[in-house]
């Protein structure tokens, strides 16, 4: 695939062993169970916890594991999503497959992709993107412009074979393989082999795999710099509207030809510096960040429906931290003072 990894193949004699080994088994048990006590099937699974991961160590050795049914709900993050949920045991071998693959595929991946992965997240991206402005607008002096895209319907339309096409590409080991097309194909299969469940840890990785294609068909192959994605959403900075309807045209067949994918029409916004570039909750403007107006609203009324949830508090006095927010601010202490009184 032009523009993907770089053609190294990695033998993995040894990385099966180290997913399926009770060591890696009882650390990924560590990393799933935080936060998670609460929940009766986590402490039904740690009530029988030896047993559960020695059998669970046995399934995979002689490779007669078998990956479980979903359960399927809704939840709005704000706009709905269709959550996946496998069983305590596949999550935790989740966690234990992406404890030892992670780190192989990172030394892949481009700098300026920030979705689950250390030491970035949504924050990094935003500054990121505030450098890029400052650099192509010379400290705001010129007018620039952005376009900001994203993937329709990316987790419903992962194909299987591609994925693991680029998966073997990596790492080209049977077993692995098996274990891989056990969680991606066999556990979730829709219509034409497409689909990744939203929800699981593994899923994260993938997509990132998936989308590592187009980062460096960007970087390679179209010589782009000022270029960032979060998951599925994609932006590029240039000083001209052309720059940019070049690269959506370039992308858009990419994304068609090599993955399978399509870019969502309705949401291919081009748009000068000085209006104003929304991305991942704030908006970026010259000499100044804030907050995007429906994340203001959702803040706020979550607050005088839910009161004083001193978690939910932090988390937004965090996301709050990050912008000139001055205002809402001393809305929401206000909010939080009325609850209490």
């Amino acid at each position: 695939m032009g523009g993907g990894l770089n053609g190294r193949i990695l033998i993995g004699h040894d990385l099966f062993e180290n997913i399926i080994s009770l060591e890696n088994l009882f650390l990924a048990w560590k990393e799933f169970k935080r936060g998670k006590m609460g929940k009766h099937d986590v402490q039904e699974f740690a009530l029988s916890l030896e047993d559960n991961l020695f059998y669970l160590n046995s399934q995979l050795r002689n490779l007669s594991y078998r990956h479980s049914a979903y359960s399927s709900f809704y939840v709005s993050d704000p706009k709905l999503r269709h959550i996946h949920k496998a069983c305590v045991r596949d999550r935790v071998l989740h966690h234990a497959v992406f404890r030892v693959l992670c780190p192989i595929f990172e030394k892949d991946f481009i700098f300026d992709s920030y979705s689950c992965r250390v030491g970035k997240g949504t924050h990094r991206a935003i500054s990121r993107l505030a450098n890029f402005l400052n650099k192509a607008s010379q400290n705001d002096s010129k007018n620039i412009f952005v376009v900001k895209l994203d993937v329709r319907k990316f987790f419903d339309s992962v194909s299987h074979n591609i994925l693991m096409a680029i998966i073997r590409r990596r790492i080209n080991e049977t077993r692995i393989t098996w274990l891989l097309n056990e969680i991606i194909v066999e556990s979730y299969s829709k219509e034409n082999g497409l689909g990744l469940p939203i929800g699981n840890v593994t899923s994260q990785l993938f997509a990132n795999i998936y989308l590592n294609e187009l980062d460096q068909f960007v970087k390679h192959n179209l010589k782009k710099e000022l270029y960032i994605r979060y998951c599925d959403d994609f932006i590029l900075v240039a000083r001209t509207p052309e720059e940019l309807k070049g690269f959506i045209s370039d992308t858009k067949e990419f994304l068609r030809d090599r993955l399978g994918l399509d870019l969502h029409k309705d949401k291919i916004i081009i748009r000068k510096y000085r209006q104003g570039i929304d991305f991942l909750g704030y908006v970026a403007l010259p000499h100044c960040r804030v907050l995007r107006t429906k994340t203001k609203r959702r803040i706020l009324g979550n607050v005088a429906r839910n009161g004083q949830n001193q978690k939910s508090i932090q988390s937004y006095l965090g996301l709050l931290s990050h912008g000139n927010t001055h205002k809402i601010k001393t809305k929401l202490m206000n909010l939080i003072e009325s609850s209490s009184s």
